[in-house]
């Protein structure tokens, strides 16, 4: 994992079968857009998230595609229906090929 990116997710330990559920998510990174200059006038390289997904079981639940103009440390929250126990898989994807990977499990009770 590149220095100081880290990914933080929230997702309820349990939920009733088919009940919609918040989740979400944070991960820090400096978001460079490419497009600023450093002092001595050079341009700072790009260097994003570029692409954001959550999966249940193997299935998607969402798959985001980020643009420059993204803040620093995107902040994602959303809904998923949660049919049964299981595990969601967030994955986000840096301009540098970094991959980062986090994983939370969900009750159903």
């Amino acid at each position: 994992m590149a220095k100081g990116v880290k990914p933080r997710v929230k997702v309820p330990k349990q939920a009733a079968a088919g009940e919609a559920i918040t989740i979400k998510t944070l991960i820090s990174h400096q978001m460079e857009s490419g497009q600023r200059k450093d002092g001595d006038g050079n341009v700072i390289p790009r260097s994003i998230i570029n692409r954001f997904t959550c999966d249940f079981n193997g299935e998607n639940v969402i798959d985001v595609t980020l643009e420059p103009a993204i803040s620093t440390n995107p902040y994602f929250q959303f809904e998923a229906t949660v049919p049964e126990a299981g595990e969601f898989k967030f994955t986000w994807y840096d301009d540098d090929g970094s991959v980062y990977e986090e994983t939370k499990e969900i009750a159903v009770g």
